[in-house]
Order: structure tokens, then C-alpha cells, then sequence
């Protein structure tokens, strides 16, 4: 009888055992691996450019912005862990306008659609090539990731955690007329640049005198020459916060799956944005970087 009471209790344990598919002590381990993250954005920063500029936007807001890098993570203590992401994403948009001159026949600057049944002073001008823009937007984030684990089975979890850190957004506006060439870029859209580090400005009428031309300068400020394309970069920096939930799937011994789902919250302030890296927009609207986010991670580790 004894013997038979050891056995069940034997086979007992033993089956405890193999139900306790996620041990209880600590398992220290970590991955690394690569990441890419879905953003559907609720407003893209700048639209009002891009509407300004004729660009169609529908194209980006309605597809997510894809930012392509690398994440990791590391067991701390007990069922914390810490890691880092670092990635960047891009979108373009573009469109070409035929060339158009018309008649400002009143003070309000910009072109208005004639009055129904009137003649319109706009001319198509065939001296002229087309007008290309392009607009490019880019977006790089690095930040840490703090991490609350609950173990569901040996090879599955679920994940609470955060992601924190900087962003850096900037949108570069590229318009040119007929062929970009090399030399195009390499003039100052102001005047020409002398052996002696000076900018020397031309006068388009030859009887203006230099005191007058000065004067008039002065007070209209200086008017670019022609040239055939100019690119202009707005950028900001932010502080990006993203909590979000995650499932860990070891399907491998040393490889796995990460599926992540949470909120993006950024915001660029009020005159924080800067021209071409380093002048200061001062009247630069307040811009957020917020929506919902996906990140699908293969890492390569426990």
C-alpha cells in the first residue's frame, strides 16, 4: 500500500512539473533584432505648406508612415526589462504645373479665378518649362523602452511597457523649372561669390546709382536672380513618448517574433521649428506627431 501511495504521489509531481511551463525563478536574457513601425498619423506636420504648394497630401496621411531600424531589449530583475529603439522612415509627394503668366490688376498678391462670364488675363507661357516640386518628409526616432513582463507559457509573454526618447522631423521642398544640372546648385541665388569671401549683388538698371540701389534694397530687401531650382528644409526635434502593449513569441530557441500596438505622442512647439538646421521659425505653428502605432520586431536571443 505504501508503495502504491509513493508511486501516485510521484506521478503527481511529475505532472506538476511538466504543467509549470514558465519557470518561477528569474530568467536573465535579452535580443536583438530588426524592427519596422507602422504610424498612421492624425495630421501630418506642415500640410498647410503642402496645400499652399499644390502638393497632393491624401497619398501620405492615408498609407501609414513606415520607419525601417533595429530594437533590443534585456532582462533587468524579476519581470522588468529594458531596451532601446532607433529608426527612421520617409515619405515623398510631388506634382508638375504648367507655367501661366497673368495680370495682377488689383493690391491683393496671388492669382484669382475671373468672375463667371469675364476674360481671364492668363496666358500660357511656351518660353518656359514645366515647374517640378517635390516634397520629402522625414522622420528619425531614438528612445529607450521600459517593460513590465507577464509570462503566459515558456515561449509566450505579454508585454506593458513604454517607449521614450527624441525625435527629429524635418520637410524638404525641391523646385526646380526644366532640368536640374549641377552648376544650377552651386550659384547663390543672391549674386555671385568673389575670391575675397564677399557677395556681390547686381543692379539691373545701369543708371541706378549704388547709393540709390542701397536705398532701395534697404527697404525692399534683396531679390533672388533667376535661377532654375531651390530646396528648402523646415525641421523640428521633439520629445516622443509611446506606451503600448506587446506578445513575445519564441518559436525558436535563440529566434523570435515581437508584435507591438500602442499610441505615438510628439509634439514639435510653438517657433521650435528651424530653417535649413539652424535659423529659428519664430511664428512656426505648434505641429503633432501622434496616432497609432505597430512595430513587428524578429530578434535574434532569449
Amino acid at each position: 500500500m505504501k508503495r502504491i501511495i509513493l508511486a501516485c504521489i510521484f506521478i503527481w509531481g511529475s505532472a506538476l512539473a511538466q504543467n509549470d511551463l514558465y519557470p518561477r525563478e528569474e530568467v536573465y536574457g535579452g535580443g536583438i533584432g530588426y524592427s519596422t513601425m507602422y504610424m498612421i498619423l492624425d495630421s501630418l506636420p506642415g500640410e498647410s505648406i503642402l496645400s499652399d504648394l499644390g502638393l497632393p497630401k491624401g497619398n501620405i496621411r492615408s498609407r501609414p508612415f513606415v520607419l525601417y531600424g533595429g530594437e533590443g531589449f534585456a532582462q533587468m530583475s524579476g519581470p522588468w526589462r529594458l531596451g532601446g529603439y532607433a529608426g527612421m522612415g520617409t515619405a515623398r509627394t510631388s506634382n508638375v504645373f504648367d507655367v501661366f503668366l497673368y495680370v495682377n490688376r488689383d493690391d491683393t498678391l496671388g492669382y484669382k479665378e475671373p468672375v463667371l462670364g469675364a476674360v481671364g488675363d492668363s496666358i500660357h507661357s511656351q518660353y518656359n518649362d514645366d515647374l517640378s516640386i517635390e516634397a520629402r518628409m522625414i522622420l528619425m526616432l531614438g528612445a529607450i523602452t521600459v517593460e513590465y513582463v507577464i509570462p503566459i507559457s515558456r515561449d509566450l509573454e505579454l508585454t506593458a511597457g513604454a517607449l521614450m526618447g527624441l525625435g527629429r522631423y524635418s520637410l524638404s521642398i525641391d523646385q526646380h523649372i526644366g532640368t536640374p544640372s549641377w552648376e544650377d546648385y552651386s550659384r547663390n541665388i543672391y549674386g555671385y561669390i568673389g575670391a575675397d569671401d564677399k557677395l556681390y549683388v547686381p543692379i539691373d538698371d545701369a543708371n541706378t546709382t549704388l547709393d540709390s540701389a542701397a536705398t532701395t534694397i534697404h527697404t525692399d530687401g534683396m531679390v533672388p536672380i533667376a535661377v532654375t531650382g531651390s530646396m528648402t528644409e523646415l525641421s523640428g526635434t521633439f520629445f516622443n513618448f509611446q506606451p503600448y502593449v506587446a506578445v513575445k513569441w519564441q518559436f525558436l530557441d535563440r529566434m523570435g517574433l515581437r508584435l507591438s500596438a500602442g499610441f505615438n505622442k510628439g509634439t514639435i512647439g510653438a517657433g521650435q521649428w528651424k530653417l535649413n538646421g539652424h535659423s529659428p521659425i519664430a511664428d512656426s505653428p505648434k505641429s503633432a506627431l501622434q496616432g497609432f502605432a505597430l512595430r513587428i520586431m524578429v530578434y535574434f536571443g532569449l
